[in-house]
């Protein structure tokens, strides 16, 4: 029942789960996206920091595509009423693994920063311990 109300949601061109996703998440900027806001971004401002250099009407674009499917929601910020904070959702944020995989794979086909491969190796070493330390101290869940 759950999948069939995601799908009246997603202008679909097929019941496959791939496609479906990539429906969600098949432009350049959305997983970037996601990943600066499981990294602790989370301001617009921060968001327009990142190395790859989104533009505004970009990010303001995939923002609300991403309101709109539910893996971000849009708060208020404390003490200040034109600011706002974005965070994941549970739904977003159940696109770690995904975002870790793409990690791996990235750092297994090209050439990537020493960060970059540091945090691959994290990924390999202990996998599910990073995704816990992440959930941890980012979404406070257990």
């Amino acid at each position: 029942m759950y999948s069939l109300y995601l799908m009246k949601n997603i202008n679909k061109r097929s019941t496959c789960p791939i496609s479906l996703t990539l429906e969600v998440l098949g432009d350049r900027w959305t997983c970037l996206i996601i990943r600066d806001l499981l990294s602790g971004k989370k301001t617009y401002g921060e968001l327009l920091q990142s190395e790859e250099k989104i533009s505004t009407n970009i990010l303001a674009d995939r923002l609300l595509s991403m309101q709109k499917s539910k893996i971000i929601e849009k708060k208020e910020f404390p003490g200040n009423k034109s600011k706002n904070l974005y965070q994941l959702t549970q739904k977003g944020i159940e696109l770690l693994p995904v975002l870790l995989e793409m990690t791996l794979w990235g750092d297994k086909y090209f050439e990537v920063s020493e960060k970059a491969h540091e945090i691959a190796e994290k990924i390999r070493k202990d996998r599910d311990g990073l995704i816990e330390k992440i959930m941890k101290s980012r979404y406070h869940y257990s």
